[in-house]
């Protein structure tokens, strides 16, 4: 197989979807979680995958990562083989905030953020005033300059997880890959977050996330992914797709849907 080295132009059209799943069946040892998926992250969207736990939402994200080996089928990211491409390559177009990350002891929060610049650095590209002024872009976004000179060993949980937001911001792939981002983060900080994604995408970045709060994904989504044991149930736009029928077939949950009065978006209010 041939690899597409890091400067080879993509050709892609306007509708070309950011990321696919063909065909795909994946999982763990001999264990399929899903099979036959047929998934399209658009380009330039702000996609958040919802569902019941342990339904595959976080190992379809592990696949479009490339971190997770496809059993069948295909991963595309900008229209070809995911595996074409180099792996600092695929680190420059996609970046992905797992469920859990640990941190080497010892390390202070700038360094661990700084490591977000390593899929831009080579031999000839060492650091850079860039890298310096990414890494310092990322702390004032998330709100941890403040903490730049703490350990990360010292940090609460919340703290630690807008730390790694921002080493992924620092790495500036224009596609995000984000597997419970609000985890350990209060409510305040849950929906700064989310502004922030939501305005990163504003910007032109395409953001995939994984997210149990059905509200907050209707919010900020512009493009859902709806799973229910292994397979896809609907994707589309959240308005479309997020009715109180399909709400209970997928999470069993007897509720009404209305109009959030601040943003229009759907509100599920269970009965």
């Amino acid at each position: 197989m041939t690899l597409i080295d890091a400067h080879t132009p993509i050709v892609r059209t306007d509708n070309t979807p950011r990321l696919s799943a063909r065909d795909l069946a994946i999982g763990y040892d001999g264990r399929v979680v899903s099979e036959h998926l047929e998934a399209d992250i658009p380009a330039g969207s702000f996609t958040v995958v919802v569902g019941p736990n342990a339904c595959g939402k976080s190992t379809l994200l592990r696949a479009f990562a490339r971190l997770l080996r496809p059993k069948h089928g295909q991963i595309l990211l900008d229209g070809r083989e995911i595996t074409e491409f180099p792996t600092k390559e695929v680190a420059r177009r996609l970046g992905l905030l797992p469920q859990t990350s640990i941190a080497p002891d010892g390390i202070r929060v700038s360094d661990l953020v700084a490591r977000g610049r390593h899929p831009h650095q080579t031999i000839l590209r060492q650091w850079s005033h860039a890298d310096q002024s990414a890494v310092a872009a990322a702390l004032a976004a998330t709100g941890t300059t403040e903490l730049a000179g703490r350990l990360v060993d010292e940090l609460s949980g919340g703290q630690r997880q807008r730390v790694w937001v921002a080493m992924l911001l620092a790495q500036e792939s224009p596609t995000m890959l984000l597997d419970e981002p609000t985890t350990f983060l209060d409510i305040a900080h849950q929906y700064d977050l989310l502004r922030l994604f939501h305005r990163l995408h504003q910007e032109g970045r395409t953001i995939v996330a994984v997210l149990h709060d059905l509200n907050q994904a209707a919010r900020f989504a512009d493009h859902m992914i709806m799973m229910r044991d292994g397979r896809i149930v609907a994707s589309g736009d959240p308005a479309s797709i997020v009715t109180s029928e399909r709400v209970e077939e997928v999470f069993g949950l007897a509720c009404s849907v209305i109009a959030d009065p601040h943003t229009g978006t759907p509100l599920i209010v269970p009965r």
